[in-house]
């Protein structure tokens, strides 16, 4: 064995010097795309991401968010799996080596016959770069989905804030409320006493402030689910507590949007028609690889053979050359490549179109909701509470029915939270507006 051990030391001297070739374009790209560390692990259950915040808002929460969230460490993970393909479609195949003797010479006088032979494939015409480029485009579309992920759960993070916020408000409304129907009640009631009331309208009272509390009910159990909602997101127990929403959301100012430029800006910042630029470059370079293996694959081959009575013939070098005789395989090979560069293009249309749209309704979006805020601001709260002063003054000076006084306090609650719905409105909006952008939403504008 030690003298095959020798001659097989003698046949590898040459030949991976001879299967070394300049390193592929693809590796180059491969290792400057590499990341510094695989992504973070999601932190602990219990792990409070806000431990001295007196105020839960909205940038903090999706700072978080991203930071914790499984969905984007599972997404990083994809696009690594894909990177990794980029070095075992450029790596040349691994050598074969191959060892025959001759049975009926390890017993006798005849001199022991052996045979030892080591191959190496080469492919040619650029194949490997093609390989690697193809999975390199592949990676390259995984990473702009990573991206697209973060975008996707910074929007659901500021939705979540919003109706975090507005369950909150939804409960102050109705604990402000309740004090003054017990106001309203009392009113009715010392009416009542001093003849000037019917006995009905303290009950109308007590049925109200019944609907009251049912409604607190609702909203109690809105805040919860809002609750364990950012939690889920957060990737924290769903019961875990959270500090308290802001009194009021602060409304941006309400600036021009200017359509072309935030159109141009979602068409070049997008990670879905990036994906897709990828996709397209993966279909360029799987044609031109189908084109190529239409080309023979020349392989490097080296033996000894000890049962050659010469010794100038023991020793043998030569070529190896594959016959593309399968046509069909490749023609189909190159007409899936000019399929999948098709597709990706149609697609890529299709995302760009449904950008355009999604920022021409955002901008709509976003201009209904600063409008409908601004009627309800500056309309309707003055007109309910109004109402509300109107109905009470009547009610005392006997000139309209108590039903009157509860039909005012129960338009001014819901003028009321509808304010606040128009303020989450308007956020949401401009939510929907960032990520049709292509921007993490909760950002300066």
């Amino acid at each position: 064995m030690s003298f095959i051990v020798r001659q097989s030391r003698m046949l590898l001297i040459g030949l991976p010097l001879l299967a070394a070739s300049c390193e592929p374009a693809a590796m180059a790209r491969y290792r400057h795309s590499l990341p510094d560390a695989p992504g973070p692990r999601p932190p602990a259950l219990d792990e409070d991401p806000f431990p001295d915040a007196a105020v839960l808002e909205r940038r903090p929460l999706i700072d978080a968010v991203l930071a914790r969230n499984p969905d984007i460490g599972a997404a990083r993970a994809s696009w690594r799996r894909a990177l990794s393909r980029v070095p075992q479609e450029t790596a040349l195949p691994d050598p074969m080596v191959s060892y025959s003797l001759a049975p009926l010479s390890i017993a006798g006088g005849a001199p022991f016959g052996q045979r030892i032979e080591i191959e190496q494939k080469l492919p040619i015409a650029n194949r490997r770069d093609l390989a690697g480029e193809v999975a390199l485009a592949e990676a390259e579309a995984a990473h702009d989905d990573v991206e697209a992920v973060r975008l996707r759960l910074a929007a659901m993070a500021s939705s979540m804030f919003d109706d975090y916020y507005l369950t909150a408000r939804a409960l102050e409304v109705d604990a402000h409320h309740r004090s003054l129907l017990e106001e309203m009640r009392a009113s009715a009631e010392a009416q009542y006493t001093a003849g000037r009331a019917a006995q009905q309208d303290p009950l109308q009272a007590d049925v109200e402030l019944a609907m009251l509390d049912r409604d607190r009910l609702t909203h109690e159990t809105e805040r919860k689910v809002a609750i364990a909602q950012i939690n889920g997101l957060l990737h924290r127990a769903p019961g875990a507590s959270l500090p308290p929403p802001p009194k009021q959301l602060a409304v941006p100012p309400g600036d021009t949007l200017d359509e072309r430029a935030m159109t141009d800006a979602a068409l070049s910042a997008r990670p879905e028609l990036r994906a897709q630029d990828a996709r397209i470059r993966r279909g360029t370079a799987a044609r031109q690889l189908a084109d190529r293996a239409a080309w023979p694959e020349l392989g490097v081959m080296a033996s000894y053979d000890s049962m050659w009575d010469m010794p100038e013939h023991r020793w043998m070098v030569g070529v190896s050359v594959e016959v593309p005789l399968a046509r069909g395989r490749r023609a189909a090979a190159r007409d899936g490549a000019d399929a999948e560069t098709e597709q990706a293009t149609l697609v890529r249309e299709r995302i760009a179109d449904e950008i355009r749209v999604e920022v021409r309704t955002s901008i709509e979006r976003v201009a209904e909701a600063r409008a409908a805020l601004a009627l309800y601001e500056q309309r309707l709260l003055p007109a309910a509470r109004a109402q509300v002063e109107a109905a009470r003054a009547g009610f005392i000076a006997n000139r309209n029915e108590f039903q009157a006084v509860i039909v005012a306090e129960r338009s001014l609650r819901h003028v009321t939270l509808d304010i606040e719905r128009a303020r989450a409105d308007v956020h949401r909006r401009l939510a929907e507006l960032d990520r049709a952008v292509g921007r993490s939403a909760g950002g300066v504008r």
